[in-house]
């Protein structure tokens, strides 16, 4: 666990007020389990076509928010409207609306590409000439159109991903949800998908809520809500979200007591100082000149620096007091299965 040596002033998460033109509008939205609160009145807006990411490690609540908005489950208050329908009121007309890819594999592996999409049809009462022709028009639009034919358990990773898109985006969707949709997948199929996401935005006006854990590609959205133990502490672009940080970030790692090393720095150059185990953060302007009178002023204490712009991670320490992954983190699949929550 992180603590504080200076006081730093939190500034308080942007509140979100549904707008007329919002394709996804959370208002204070809240879920408990038996001894948790998975979401603490989290609300924002998703704007049409646009790319919005959930940020979170373990525990922080997105994969509750996800199955909420997926219609998966109720939550204990507060509502969810996409493309105005009600995620709780009416589900049923929801699901007619949104697209849907979960993290865990949904494809049939001893059916053909066109056989998986052909029975996704039918689910949503496409028969005939019309379903014939979707399936054609969206295998060629993730890129499989010649691979119709053979059973999906012979494709790559990245490539039983796209079906799993392909499954999601055959009825038109305007919205499509995704849940951790990278997970698993080498390096290469990541960047794909993540330039298929963009065509889609870009090209087919699909307004896109993905969640992820990973940095890098929570950078590739164009708004971020990053949620921490079941609240939402920051709402924003990357870029703006990073701007907050005023200057360089600073790690110090200390010989032996990071706290003391702390108060002492904050002392003697009057900064504020984030202890994170073993490290003293300091975000400072020229942080190159800084470190120097540091380590002259406090010789044998410092045993390593680092020097770095501001990342998500820094927008994300600032706002909590702590890493993002951290042994506070609690295992939020884990906790879920384990609870009665409302569920449909």
């Amino acid at each position: 666990m992180a603590s504080r040596v200076a006081a730093i002033a939190e500034p308080s998460p942007e509140v979100a007020h549904p707008a007329a033109s919002a394709v996804i509008s959370v208002q204070n939205l809240v879920h408990r389990y038996e001894t948790r609160t998975a979401l603490n009145g989290v609300s924002f807006d998703v704007r049409p076509a646009e790319l919005f990411g959930l940020l979170g490690p373990n525990g922080s609540g997105k994969t509750t928010l996800f199955r909420i908005l997926s219609t998966l489950m109720i939550p204990t208050a507060g509502r969810a409207v996409i493309l105005g329908s009600d995620a709780a009121q009416d589900p049923a007309g929801l699901r007619r609306k949104i697209g849907v890819v979960f993290q865990a594999q949904s494809v049939d592996a001893k059916l053909t590409a066109y056989e998986n999409l052909w029975h996704q049809g039918h689910l949503y009462g496409l028969r005939g000439a019309p379903l014939k022709k979707r399936v054609a028009e969206i295998l060629s639009r993730v890129g499989l159109a010649d691979r119709a034919n053979e059973r999906v358990e012979t494709f790559s990773g990245g490539m039983q991903r796209r079906i799993e898109l392909a499954k999601g985006l055959l009825h038109h969707p305007g919205v499509l949800l995704l849940d951790e949709p990278t997970t698993g997948l080498d390096p290469g199929a990541r960047r794909d998908l993540w330039q298929y996401l963009q065509i889609l935005r870009d090209e087919e006006d699909v307004s896109v809520l993905v969640t992820t854990h990973l940095m890098e590609e929570a950078e590739r959205c164009d708004r971020l809500a990053i949620l921490n133990e079941g609240n939402l502490v920051a709402l924003g672009t990357p870029v703006e979200l990073k701007s907050e940080i005023g200057g360089d970030v600073i790690l110090l790692d200390a010989t032996r007591d990071a706290a003391l090393l702390a108060e002492r720095i904050a002392a003697r150059f009057a900064v504020e100082a984030t202890v994170l185990g073993m490290q003293v953060r300091i975000e400072q302007e020229s942080g190159h000149r800084f470190v120097t009178d540091v380590v002259e002023a406090f010789p044998g204490e410092i045993q390593a620096i680092s020097v770095s712009k501001p990342a998500l991670e820094d927008v994300f320490i600032r706002r909590t007091g702590h890493k993002f992954w951290s042994e506070s983190n609690n295992n939020e699949e884990s906790s879920e299965n384990n609870s009665h929550g409302k569920r449909r």
